[in-house]
């Protein structure tokens, strides 16, 4: 049965109430900036209007760090500047990883409510 995707969709949606047809559309693909700006919703906004000021701290400083390696004579201070742009690199680093990690899991979520919409459409309409 060779079938593609969007006659798939359209076979759902016409299964579907016309309420459920407008939330399974909210439910599709996302571009990279619908995904960032996913991460300012919802209960952790907080979390990750923090994160994102750490980053920036981080930042500053691990320029700041750079710029002291440039000015350094002892081998040990230089060594320890070093460090720190490291950490700082990291930090950000780390941050950046988690921010990644929050919107594949909002994609998953999004799947999984997909699903579960299909799963309730067909259990209705093996019920009928």
């Amino acid at each position: 049965m060779k079938t593609n995707m969007e006659d798939i969709d359209k076979l759902i949606k016409d299964t579907l109430t016309q309420e459920e047809a407008k939330f399974y559309d909210s439910l599709d693909e996302q571009g990279v900036f619908a995904m960032i700006a996913g991460l300012y919703k919802g209960k952790n906004l907080w979390f990750t209007v923090v994160m994102h000021i750490i980053n920036i701290i981080a930042f500053g400083l691990m320029i700041y760090c750079l710029i002291q390696t440039f000015d350094v004579e002892n081998t040990n201070d230089l060594i320890l500047w070093i460090a720190g742009f490291f950490i700082c690199f990291m930090t950000m680093s780390m941050l950046k990883v988690y921010a990644w990690m929050q919107i594949h899991r909002n994609a998953l979520t999004r799947e999984i409510k997909r699903l579960e919409l299909q799963v309730s459409s067909l259990s209705g309409k093996i019920s009928d």
